[in-house]
């Protein structure tokens, strides 16, 4: 009976929300390939076209991440965890065996199918974590996705500052905790994320929102606090270990949340305890689209007389795909995320042609910032809808837009203008993830999320073909020049100046697609905005 109190108590709601902010900080190692491309590059004698499509391998493993959306539904979340962390280690395991030398290099078509292993990894830790959290904490959807995609985010500089400081940036010791971290932190997480009934109550909401903020300021904290890592120069062994030891520290702070509910729940008297757990786990379901609420029971009358769902409720993956939202939306997430994985795959190339010595910290940029896009979009997108009703997508505009002057920036090839245009990348990039993530759940329901989710995400390998494997990789080895080994290498402004220029246009024509989802989708959120307001009123009075 103590079991299964605890398991449906708010404290081990937010003890499987730590655990997975943990996951998410050790799963954005799809990020990662600039820290150790030109490795392979060299030991495989590659083009920069060939090198370009090992990346698109990489990302390629991102479409059948349309598997783990299916068996979101099927499987339980320690599950599919298990799959994720099983499968990139073995993806990662054997890049590290042949960087390190201790195998002989496979054939490149082997190479691909181990990079598609570690890519496609991340999408079985990433949808077990974010339909798990999405339908633990509905009510609060936008500070949700912002946390985890943060923490995706600063996963990169967490990886490449870990390895900086204790292994001299080694591509085969980096190679090596992009395999053995995630596995063991995946099967930690195993033990306690699980869907807990959502909250009830309007105290239990205000106290969701105080803890987010708690987690806000400790990521802002971890991401100020690596950034000064990467700014500060040259370190020495013990000033490294040390950041390293504080690293971890902040990392685990966040479990003071769940202690500190634990604590209460002890304080408490055991009948009042049996009491409301019963009551609440008799109340609440768990069907994944299932919200107790006034408009859910609309929803379910319509259902039945109307075949076609309204935009806000739920709908399967080809209710989602026979309307033009759907596209709007996907089209619009093509030409963010598209462009942003070409500049986060071709970052070390890009700044060893523009005369960068140390590519790595161009790396750790856009992680970072790529956090605070991601953390702030999500909260700010949460406040706005329930302060002025202002759709979600506008916020994806905004990010389109600014993501355009970035590409200019980086064409015009000024000094400086590189670490400008990661930083201005990162955080749009970010802010695309974080905002996509919620408006899709909100436009078709959370039942069929999972699977609609990793149909959304099939940009993230489309747009690494497209615009890294085929734009950057062709017009790179145009410019470029044969060397001695067989590869190819072009340096100066010149060799991704086109590039950035179409990118530019792409993120110009999804601003235009954002434009419009946000005009489409206004009534929506102005019925989102005056659903809370009641509910408000009404708690008030």
């Amino acid at each position: 009976m103590g079991f299964h109190i605890l398991s449906t108590s708010p404290a081990r709601k937010w003890l499987g929300f730590v655990a997975a902010v943990w996951v998410q900080a050790i799963s954005g190692n799809n990020y990662t390939f600039s820290n150790y491309s030109d490795a392979l590059k060299s030991l495989m004698s590659l083009t920069q076209l060939q090198l370009n499509n090992l990346s698109v391998a990489k990302d390629v493993g991102k479409a059948f991440g349309i598997f783990a959306g299916i068996a979101s539904d099927r499987l339980p979340t320690p599950a599919i965890l298990l799959i994720g962390s099983i499968e990139g280690f073995i993806g990662y395991g054997v890049q590290w065996l042949v960087v390190s030398g201790r195998i002989q290099p496979l054939p490149y078509w082997v190479m691909c199918i181990f990079l598609c292993m570690g890519g496609n990894s991340t999408t079985w830790m990433n949808t077990a974590i974010l339909v798990t959290c999405i339908r633990n904490f509905r009510k609060n959807r936008g500070p949700v996705s912002g946390i985890l995609k943060g923490y995706v985010g600063l996963s990169t500089a967490i990886f490449t500052d870990i390895c900086s400081a204790l292994f001299a940036n080694d591509p085969s010791s980096f190679l090596l905790l992009l395999a053995v971290i995630p596995f063991v932190v995946c099967f930690t997480a195993v033990l306690f994320l699980r869907e807990i009934p959502p909250s009830s109550t309007s105290a239990e909401e205000q106290d969701e929102v105080k803890y987010f903020g708690i987690i806000n300021a400790v990521a802002v904290c971890i991401a100020v606090y690596l950034l000064a890592f990467d700014i500060s120069g040259p370190h020495g062994t013990v000033s490294s270990q040390l950041f390293a030891a504080i690293l971890l520290i902040l990392l685990a702070s966040p479990l003071f949340i769940p202690m500190y509910l634990m604590t209460k729940s002890f304080i408490r008297s055991n009948s009042v305890n049996l009491d409301f757990e019963g009551n609440n786990i008799a109340t609440v379901p768990l069907l994944a689209g299932q919200i107790v609420e006034k408009e859910d029971v609309g929803v379910v009358v319509k259902k039945e007389v109307a075949t076609v769902p309204m935009i806000g409720e739920d709908h399967t993956i080809f209710e989602a795909m026979r309307t033009v939202d759907f596209w709007i939306l996907f089209f619009s997430f093509l030409c963010g995320v598209g462009t942003g994985l070409a500049v986060m795959n071709n970052l070390g190339q890009m700044g060893l042609a523009m005369g960068y010595v140390d590519v790595s910290i161009l790396v750790s940029f856009t992680s970072i910032w790529g956090f605070f896009g991601r953390i702030l979009s999500g909260s700010a997108s949460e406040y706005f809808i329930k302060k002025a009703a202002i759709p979600r997508p506008v916020w994806n505009a905004a990010s389109q837009i600014l993501m355009a002057i970035g590409y200019i920036l980086m064409a015009m090839a000024m000094p400086g203008s590189l670490y400008i245009g990661s930083i201005v990348v990162g955080i749009c990039y970010g802010v695309r993830l974080a905002v996509t993530v919620p408006t899709a759940s909100e436009l078709f329901g959370l039942k069929y999320y999972g699977l609609i989710y990793n149909v959304l995400i099939l940009n993230l390998p489309l747009g690494s073909f497209l615009f890294s494997g085929l734009l950057a990789g062709l017009l790179y080895d145009a410019q470029a020049t044969k060397t001695a080994s067989g590869g190819n290498t072009c340096i100066g402004a010149h060799c991704y100046r086109l590039v950035f220029i179409v990118m530019a246009i792409a993120c110009i024509i999804g601003f235009g697609l954002d434009v419009l989802l946000s005009i489409r989708t206004r009534s929506l959120y102005s019925k989102i905005y005056a659903s809370r307001k009641s509910k408000k009123s009404a708690v008030l009075a």
